[in-house]
C-alpha cells in the first residue's frame, strides 16, 4: 500500500491528455519498485495487450461470378510473385496466352499498384518492356510515368535519354517531364543540374507547379544547399505575381531544413508564420516541430499543443514522444505513451516498436525489452535486424554478456546476418568490462564474416586499451583507423591524449591528433561515458535507429485504388519514414473498363 501511495503521487511529466489516458486504459501494474534514486521502475506483465483493432479479421469477398473470382485471384497471385522475385517482366510474359496481348486493365492495374507501393524499379522495368511490345500503344502518359520513375530512382542518365526520345517524337516539354528530370538530378546528387532545370522552367517554361517547388526544396536541403533552398522559398513567399504561395509541405521542408542546420530559432519562427499566413496546421506540422526538440518536456508540450488544436496524433507523433522519453531514460512514460497509442486505435509500426524497445534497452531493462520483442510477433510485426541489435544492447547495458551472446546467436538462427552495428554493440559490452581479449575475439569474428569495421569499432578497440592503460596498442589502432580512411573522432583523440604520460608519449600523441601544443579536454578513464551517448554513436552506422531524418512522414497508401478514370498526376514527393502495414487486399475490379488516360498537371 505504501509503495502504491508513493507511486500515485509521483510527479511524472506526462502531457495532461496522457495522464488521463493512462488511468482509463485499465492495464494492471503488477509490481511497482522504488529504486535508490527515487525513480519508479514499472514491471507490468499485462503491458502491450493485443487490442481488438489489431486482431486480423477475415473479410468476406464478393465476386460477380466464378470467372471474376478466378481473374482476381490470379492477378493477386501474380502480384505476390512479382514482389517476391523483385522483377516483373518474366512473370508478365507467362500471363500471355499464345500471341494474345495482355489485357490493358491488367497492365494498368499492375503499374498503378507498384506506383502506390513506390517500387519504381518495377514500374520502370514494366514500361521499358512495353516500349518493345508491338501490341502496346506506348503513349505520352507512358513516357511521363517512365521519366517520373527514373526521377524517383535518381537515374538521370535514363531520364535524359527518354526526354531526348520524346523530343524527337514531337512531344513538348511538360511540367511533369521537367519535374521528373529535375528530381532525377536531385536524387542523383547532381544538385546544380537540378537547380538549373528549375531555373529554366522559371524563365522559359513550363511554369513550375507546387510539386516542382516541393521537390526542388527537398533536393537542395538533402544536398545541404541551404542558401539556395532559402532563396527559392523566400522568392515564392514574396512573389506577388505567383499563382500560388508556399503550401504546408513547403513550410514543413523548410522547418526540417532549419532543424538539420541546427537553426532551431528560425524553425520556430517559420512555424509561427504558418498560422499567420492562414495555412492550416496538420499533424505533420507538429511532427516537424517535435522532431528537432531534444528535451522531452518540449516534445511533450508540442504534443499537447497539437491536441489542443483538435488534431489527432498519428504513429509518428506517438513515436517521437516515446523516443524523447526513452532518451531521457523515462521508460515508464515511454510505455504509457505506447499504451495510449494502442488505446487510440493507432497501429504501431516496426519502427515504433523498436523505439520502445530502445527505451528499455538504454536502461538495461532486459525483462521489459523481452516483453516488447515478444509483443511484436504477437501483433504480427516481424522484428528486423534493428530489433535484434537493440535486444543485444539491453543485455550489454545490463552487463549480462552471456545473454548478449545468446541473443547474438539467435540472430543467425532466425535467418538474419549480423552487421557492423551488432558486432560493435557486443564489443562495447566487453569494453565496459575491461576485457581486451573478448573485444578482440569479437573483432576477429567480425572480420572472418567479411564485415568491414567502421570508425566506432576502432574507437571501441582504442577505448578498451585505454581502460587498460595500454598507450602502445592505442597508438597502433589510432593509426589503423586513419589508414582505413576513417578520421579519428573526438573520443579517439581524447583516449590517446589521456594515455600519454611521459613527455615522449605526449609529443607523439599531440602529433597524431594534429593538435600541436594545445591539449584537448580529456576525461579520466574511471569516469563512465553515458550509455545513451554511446548507444547514439553505435547506432549511426547504417541508420538502424534513426526515427525521422525526413519529417514529412505521411500515411501510406491503403492499397486500394478508387473507382474512376486512371489519372497520372505529378507525383508528390511523399516518401514515408513509416511504412504502414497493408492489411487490405487490393481490389482488381477497380481497374475494369478503363481505356482512357487523363493528365492532371
Amino acid at each position: 500500500m505504501e509503495a502504491a501511495a508513493i507511486g500515485s503521487q509521483s510527479p511524472l511529466s506526462f502531457p495532461s491528455s496522457l495522464c488521463k489516458a493512462k488511468v482509463s486504459s485499465g492495464l494492471p501494474i503488477c509490481n511497482v519498485k522504488i529504486s535508490s534514486n527515487r525513480r519508479l521502475e514499472v514491471v507490468c506483465h499485462g503491458m502491450l495487450a493485443t487490442r481488438k483493432f489489431m486482431q486480423r479479421k477475415r473479410k468476406e469477398e464478393v465476386f460477380k461470378d466464378a470467372a471474376d473470382e478466378a481473374e482476381q485471384k490470379n492477378w493477386r497471385r501474380m502480384m505476390r510473385e512479382i514482389e517476391e522475385r523483385g522483377s516483373a517482366v518474366s512473370i508478365l510474359k507467362t500471363q500471355r496466352s499464345g500471341k494474345e496481348p495482355l489485357p490493358r486493365d491488367v497492365i494498368l492495374g499492375t503499374l498503378v499498384r507498384f506506383k502506390q507501393l513506390k517500387k519504381w524499379n518495377i514500374v520502370s522495368e514494366i514500361l521499358e518492356w512495353l516500349r518493345t511490345q508491338h501490341w502496346w500503344d506506348f503513349t505520352e502518359m507512358d513516357f511521363l510515368m517512365l521519366v517520373t520513375a527514373y526521377g524517383k530512382l535518381g537515374d538521370f542518365s535514363r531520364a535524359e535519354r527518354v526526354l531526348k526520345y520524346m523530343n524527337k517524337k514531337g512531344y513538348h516539354p511538360s511540367v511533369i517531364s521537367q519535374t521528373g528530370l529535375m528530381e532525377a538530378y536531385g536524387r542523383g546528387k547532381q544538385y546544380r543540374k537540378a537547380e538549373a532545370v528549375f531555373r529554366r522552367m522559371q524563365t522559359s517554361g513550363p511554369e513550375p507547379s507546387p510539386v516542382t517547388y516541393q521537390i526542388i526544396l527537398k533536393s537542395l536541403v538533402e544536398g545541404d544547399k541551404y542558401k539556395e533552398a532559402e532563396a527559392i522559398f523566400e522568392d515564392l513567399l514574396n512573389e506577388k505575381r505567383a499563382s500560388f504561395k508556399p503550401d504546408q509541405k513547403m513550410f514543413h521542408m523548410m522547418i526540417y531544413m532549419y532543424k538539420k542546420s541546427g537553426d532551431y530559432a528560425q524553425a520556430r519562427k517559420l512555424f509561427a508564420q504558418i498560422s499567420e499566413r492562414g495555412i492550416p496546421l496538420s499533424t505533420v506540422t507538429f511532427n516537424s516541430l517535435m522532431s528537432f526538440e531534444t528535451d522531452y518536456k518540449e516534445v511533450s508540450s508540442i504534443y499537447d499543443q497539437m491536441q489542443r488544436a483538435g488534431l489527432k496524433p498519428d504513429v509518428v507523433s506517438y513515436s517521437l514522444l516515446i523516443k524523447a522519453y526513452g532518451k531521457a531514460r523515462r521508460e515508464e512514460e515511454a510505455l504509457a505513451v505506447f499504451e495510449e497509442m494502442l488505446d487510440a486505435g493507432v497501429r504501431p509500426t516496426r519502427k515504433s516498436y523498436n523505439i520502445l524497445l530502445d527505451a528499455f534497452a538504454i536502461s538495461g531493462l532486459v525483462d521489459e525489452a523481452n516483453t516488447v520483442f515478444k509483443a511484436m510477433r504477437r501483433h504480427r510485426v516481424e522484428p528486423d535486424l534493428c530489433s535484434y541489435t537493440t535486444m543485444v544492447l539491453a543485455y550489454v547495458n545490463a552487463s549480462d554478456m552471456n545473454g548478449a551472446e545468446k541473443f547474438f546467436r539467435r540472430i543467425k538462427e532466425d535467418g538474419l546476418k549480423p552487421n557492423v552495428v551488432v558486432y560493435g554493440t557486443l564489443m562495447k559490452g566487453y569494453s565496459k568490462l575491461n576485457n581486451v581479449e573478448k573485444v578482440m575475439r569479437v573483432y576477429e569474428r567480425m572480420r572472418i564474416q567479411g564485415v568491414e569495421p567502421n570508425q566506432t569499432i576502432y574507437t571501441t578497440i582504442m577505448d578498451v586499451h585505454g581502460r587498460n592503460s595500454d598507450f602502445g596498442n592505442a597508438v597502433i589502432w589510432f593509426k589503423e583507423m586513419e589508414a582505413r580512411g576513417y578520421p579519428p573522432d573526438q573520443k579517439a583523440k581524447n583516449i590517446l591524449l589521456s594515455l600519454a604520460k611521459t613527455p615522449e608519449e605526449q609529443q607523439e600523441a599531440n602529433e597524431l591528433v594534429r593538435n600541436g601544443a594545445v591539449q584537448l579536454e580529456v576525461k579520466p578513464y574511471n569516469e563512465e561515458v553515458d550509455d545513451a551517448d554511446e548507444h547514439e554513436i553505435t547506432q549511426t552506422d547504417s541508420g538502424n535507429h534513426r526515427l525521422l531524418d525526413d519529417t514529412l512522414a505521411r500515411n501510406h497508401v491503403n492499397g486500394r485504388i478508387r473507382t474512376g478514370n486512371y489519372t497520372f498526376d505529378e507525383d508528390e514527393d511523399d516518401d514515408d519514414d513509416y511504412e504502414e502495414e497493408d492489411g487490405e487486399e487490393f481490389n482488381f475490379v477497380s481497374f475494369k473498363d478503363k481505356r482512357e488516360v487523363n493528365f492532371a498537371s
